[in-house]
């Protein structure tokens, strides 16, 4: 997902449904999101699919980190031997 460019990545509703099409390829080619205003304000980011799942996949990542994290120090953790013993019987087929 590229960063954002205010000059190329601003575009008025009016101009986003006119262009609907031309957008959504520019979108899809580049994975940069394209913030739609209304009223001159930001009111809708559009990412492509490949964004969006690369975005939520990173989100997903960051909160099992948080999770181990207040499990580890809440004192829930399993000893290294336990959890590769675990490991192995589930996925040793």
């Amino acid at each position: 997902m590229g960063h954002i460019r205010v000059s190329e990545n601003f575009v008025p509703i009016s101009e986003f449904k006119a262009q609907a099409a031309n957008w959504l390829k520019a979108i899809a080619a580049d994975d940069a999101p394209v913030v739609v205003t209304q009223n001159g304000r930001p009111a809708a980011v559009v990412l492509s699919p490949r964004a969006y799942d690369a975005l939520t996949e990173q989100a997903r990542f960051v909160a099992a980190v948080r999770e181990g994290l207040v499990e580890a120090d809440s004192d829930q953790w399993v000893e290294h031997e336990a959890a590769a013993s675990r490991l192995r019987a589930r996925f040793s087929r």
